[in-house]
């Protein structure tokens, strides 16, 4: 049974997510419509890592067992069955017992904000327009705070399935993209709205309303509701995984 890998970008904007549900458009849904008209046979694909609903993805992995022999072309074909705001950009026969989440060593997350007075129209629902004061120190402070292995309670829902809140971040930083202002940050693992709760908080920071110690504060397991506000999903990218 050959194991293959999918590399794969999409605009998160139409999708309820990555997650297959039942009466709802989602990434997984879609690719498993095309890899069974492909292939002719129902696939069930394993993922790097979930996002959810209008985030997007320029560097998702997936991965999926078949008892067929793939075609060569195989993105090429899938690519041209599916739609056009998903793209399979690498489809590659790897290892038997490859497995895209489970042997994945970290994933890197990019946030876009777009710093300026005036809204951008090319940026709707690819970064968060952001006219507001920012403290670009203020935003340094808090991603440098971030590197090491920490207690993110205060970042994900207070209603969760996971049982260990502790991420290990390997890198966390701002970079200046002309009028956009973009957060990257890299861990072993995320949990849910981890990333978005954080810049959330970090835009506090920058506007004045919490300082940074009250930032760095949360990191030692503070409750959720001691938190900031969620930024939206519309300006969160995966970036990639890394499986080295």
């Amino acid at each position: 049974m050959p194991t293959v890998r999918l590399d794969i970008e999409y605009d998160g904007s139409g999708f309820r997510g990555w997650a297959r549900q039942p009466g709802q458009r989602t990434v997984q849904g879609e690719l498993e419509a095309s890899l069974a008209t492909v292939l002719r046979e129902p696939i069930s694909l394993t993922v790097a890592g979930r996002t959810d609903t209008g985030v997007h993805a320029l560097g998702q992995v997936a991965s999926f067992s078949t008892t067929v022999e793939p075609p060569g072309d195989l993105a090429r074909h899938l690519n041209g069955v599916g739609p056009d705001d998903v793209a399979v950009t690498a489809a590659t026969v790897v290892a038997d017992g490859f497995d895209a989440r489970r042997d994945a060593r970290s994933r890197s997350y990019r946030y876009r904000l777009l710093a300026r007075r005036a809204p951008a129209p090319f940026e709707r629902e690819r970064a968060l327009w952001w006219p507001h004061r920012v403290d670009r120190e203020g935003l340094d402070a808090c991603a440098a705070a971030l590197p090491g292995t920490h207690d993110f309670t205060a970042f994900t829902p207070t209603q969760t399935d996971h049982v260990r809140f502790q991420r290990d971040v390997l890198a966390a930083s701002w970079h200046d993209e002309g009028n956009i202002l973009a957060f990257r940050v890299t861990a072993d693992a995320f949990m849910r709205n981890m990333v978005r709760a954080l810049v959330g908080t970090m835009l506090e920071v920058a506007s004045s309303r919490r300082t940074i110690e009250s930032f760095t504060a949360l990191l030692n397991g503070a409750p959720r509701s001691a938190g900031g506000d969620t930024a939206p999903p519309h300006g969160l990218y995966l970036e990639s995984v890394s499986y080295d």
